[in-house]
């Protein structure tokens, strides 16, 4: 009796076993038939699409010939949504409308030709001052995240100032789209970044709803920095995060991780023009030599709903690891 019923459980154990495994491979079967991200143009850029179809940016490369857009360059992250499908960034807003999506330039650099790529214009020329871009490629992709290869030209009247090279990762982890930006800036010859009080990355938020900024510590209701004033910028942060909550009531928000590696940085995050500006130029002026690259990277978690803290903490401990 005990022998037979010692067959029993064995057999038991077995026809479990062979139906986990079964299933295990069904799973794999199916992870095997999700394609990956995939790049596909349209009219103004490379647009990156997950898995099952949905859009998580176009990398922008022409401007439209009807465009509000006062600067001259894109290459630039719009529109840039959130996993549902919604948009968290704004393009040509008529506050600021040489503001484009999530973009890196600056307004006052000094060198053999002075330059604005930023698009400001009041402390150096934005005329024949151009970031072109060259190409854009998908370098790797499978199911779980795809890279992306992008070259562009900072160009004055006709000569390049700065050869820069764009590493972009994207992936979907837990209701957001995380994005590592990875800028290497090479100047052709020497060039100052000016003091000033913003400049650097910039992403443009949408303006439509109630919105908070918070940081590891909670919400921030520091006074707004002044765009004149460089001691006005917020402190340094591993991140602050830009949550709005839409007149239907769902919140969508955009986070912006600092990285270790950068220059000394402070924030000019502006809640009446809706940006995140991690800023490099504020502390003081940033020289770089002709060759050298200047390497700057930043991460992104672009979400829906509240602002997650629990997330962003572990992104950031992940981001700043040796």
């Amino acid at each position: 009796m005990r022998q037979s019923s010692m067959i029993s459980v064995v057999a038991l154990l077995f026809g479990c076993l062979a139906v986990v495994l079964a299933e295990y491979g069904l799973a794999l079967a199916a992870e095997d038939k999700v394609g990956p991200f995939t790049l596909v143009p349209d009219e103004y850029g490379m647009v990156l699409k997950t898995p099952d179809g949905r859009t998580v940016f176009r990398y922008m490369t022409k401007k439209p010939a009807n465009t509000k857009l006062s600067a001259n360059s894109v290459c630039c992250l719009y529109p840039l949504k959130t996993p549902a499908g919604e948009d968290v960034v704004d393009f040509a807003p008529s506050d600021h409308p040489h503001h484009r999506g999530v973009f890196l330039a600056w307004h006052a650099i000094d060198g053999k030709k002075p330059a604005d790529f930023w698009g400001w214009g009041e402390w150096a020329p934005t005329k024949d001052r151009i970031i072109t871009n060259r190409s854009i490629k998908l370098v790797k992709a499978d199911a779980k995240h795809a890279e992306l290869a992008v070259r562009n030209d900072w160009i004055a009247e006709g000569e390049v100032l700065v050869e820069e090279a764009l590493s972009l990762r994207a992936r979907e982890l837990k209701g957001a789209y995380v994005i590592d930006l990875d800028f290497q800036l090479t100047p052709t010859a020497e060039l100052t970044l000016r003091q000033t009080a913003f400049g650097g990355l910039c992403a443009k938020c949408r303006k439509d709803g109630a919105a908070a900024y918070y940081s590891p510590q909670g919400e921030v209701k520091l006074p707004n920095p002044h765009h004149l004033k460089p001691e006005t910028d917020w402190p340094a942060a591993a991140w602050y995060d830009y949550t709005t909550e839409l007149s239907g009531g769902k919140k969508i928000g955009i986070a912006v991780l600092d990285h270790p590696g950068n220059p000394p940085t402070v924030w000019h995050n502006l809640a009446p023009i809706s940006m995140v500006n991690p800023c490099i130029v504020a502390k003081g002026p940033v020289v770089l030599k002709a060759g050298k690259p200047l390497n700057l990277r930043y991460r992104l978690a672009v979400h829906d709903g509240a602002t997650p803290v629990d997330i962003l903490g572990t992104l950031s401990k992940e981001w700043r690891k040796p």
